[in-house]
C-alpha cells in the first residue's frame, strides 16, 4: 500500500512539475503597414507620398506646401470648395500644390476615367485629381478621415500644419498657408 502511494504521489508531483502551461505560446504577430502609395494622377503624372512618422512626404512636390484634398464628386460641399481650390492654386502658383484625392462614388466604387474626366472639365478644376483605391488608403494612414471634405495642409518640411474638415473659408486657409509657407 505504500509503494501505492509512493506512486501516486512521484506521478502527480511529476505532473505537477511537467503539466501542460495554460498560458498559450504567444507569437508576435507584425502586420506590415504600407506607408508609401505611388498615385497616377488624371494628368498621367506620378506622385508618391509617403507617411513617415508624423510627416507626410510628397518629393515630386518637394519644397512646396500641399493641401492634400479628400473628396467625391457626390458631395455638395466637396463641388462648392472647387472654385476657392483653383483661386489658392493660382494666387500661389509654384509655392502651393493641391491634390485631389476621390473617395469615389457612394457605393465605395470608383468613378471611371471617363467620369471622372468629364466631372474635370465641368467644374474647371485646375489642380491635379488621383483616382484609386489606394486613396482610402491614404485616407486611413495620414488622419483617419471620416467625412469630407478634408483637407490636409502640408508645410514644405512636410508637416501637417493643418487639418480642415467641411467647407472652409477661402480666406481662413490663405492665413494658414501663408504661416505654413513661413510668411
Amino acid at each position: 500500500m505504500q509503494f501505492k502511494i509512493l506512486a501516486f504521489f512521484i506521478i502527480s508531483l511529476s505532473l505537477l512539475l511537467t503539466g501542460c502551461d495554460s498560458k498559450k505560446e504567444e507569437k508576435e504577430i507584425v502586420k506590415e503597414v504600407q506607408t508609401k502609395f505611388t498615385l497616377k494622377a488624371q494628368d498621367q503624372s506620378s506622385l508618391t507620398i509617403e507617411k513617415k512618422e508624423e510627416k507626410v512626404l510628397i518629393p515630386e512636390l518637394k519644397g512646396k506646401a500641399v493641401l492634400l484634398n479628400f473628396w467625391a464628386t457626390w458631395c455638395p460641399p466637396c463641388r462648392a470648395e472647387i472654385p476657392h481650390l483653383n483661386n489658392l492654386r493660382k494666387k500661389y502658383e509654384g509655392q502651393l500644390e493641391i491634390v485631389g484625392l476621390n473617395l469615389g462614388k457612394k457605393d465605395g466604387t470608383l468613378l471611371t476615367d471617363q467620369e471622372l474626366n468629364r466631372f474635370i472639365e465641368e467644374y474647371e478644376i485646375s489642380y491635379l485629381i488621383t483616382n484609386t483605391q489606394d486613396n482610402f488608403k491614404i485616407a486611413d494612414q495620414i488622419g483617419s478621415v471620416k467625412s469630407i471634405p478634408t483637407l490636409f495642409l502640408i508645410d514644405p518640411e512636410g508637416n501637417i500644419a493643418q487639418r480642415y474638415v467641411g467647407v472652409v473659408p477661402e480666406e481662413m486657409m490663405e492665413v494658414d498657408i501663408e504661416n505654413a509657407l513661413g510668411k
